[in-house]
């Protein structure tokens, strides 16, 4: 019963946080559009790296807007889009769930430049991609992007986390599922 009231809360916050915030569940295919357009602009500006590797990859999975609650028990939640040669070909859900000493709320975007053909067959054809499973994946931190250049990309997937908010400790893309939205 303890346990059942704590999942509860943390949907209710979840639910609650994502209304609040506005953007994370889209209400159709142009608003997910017009907030990755927004979410690409904003990081390509802060992070010219991702410029770069957008031009190398065969895809880019983004997430503008993921929103994350818990206390003991939590989760997040987001939509996005994925784009070949800048053109949207699909929409994905993204959601963790997860349990432990964790309180908070936070919305975060992240990007996945998948670089490989193989990378993109991968998320087409599973039923889910749940990262830390399938293509390798390399979170592009400021040391990582300063030593990144065209010669030196050899990863399948590389992975930008922006434009963080709230409060909660502890962010990261493991466990993340990536399911395709029929539309």
């Amino acid at each position: 019963m303890k346990h059942a009231k704590l999942i509860t809360f943390a949907l209710v916050a979840l639910l609650v946080l994502t209304q609040w915030h506005g953007t994370a569940y889209a209400e159709s295919a142009a608003g997910i559009d017009a907030d990755a357009d927004a979410a690409l602009s904003q990081l390509y500006e802060s992070q010219p790296v991702a410029k770069m590797l957008s031009e190398k990859a065969a895809a880019v999975l983004i997430f503008p807007n993921i929103v994350k609650a818990g206390f003991i028990v939590g989760g997040s939640y987001g939509q996005g889009a994925l784009r070949k040669k800048g053109k949207t070909v699909g929409y994905y859900s993204s959601a963790t769930g997860s349990y432990g000493l964790q309180a908070g709320a936070q919305s975060f975007g992240y990007a996945l430049f998948l670089m490989t053909p193989s990378a993109v067959k991968y998320l087409s054809k599973s039923a889910g991609w749940e990262i830390g499973v399938g293509p390798s994946v390399v979170i592009v931190d400021e040391g990582i992007a300063k030593n990144l250049t065209t010669t030196t990309l050899k990863d399948d997937v590389y992975a930008f986390i922006f434009d963080q908010k709230g409060l909660m400790a502890g962010l990261g893309l493991q466990g993340s599922k990536i399911t395709r939205i029929k539309r």
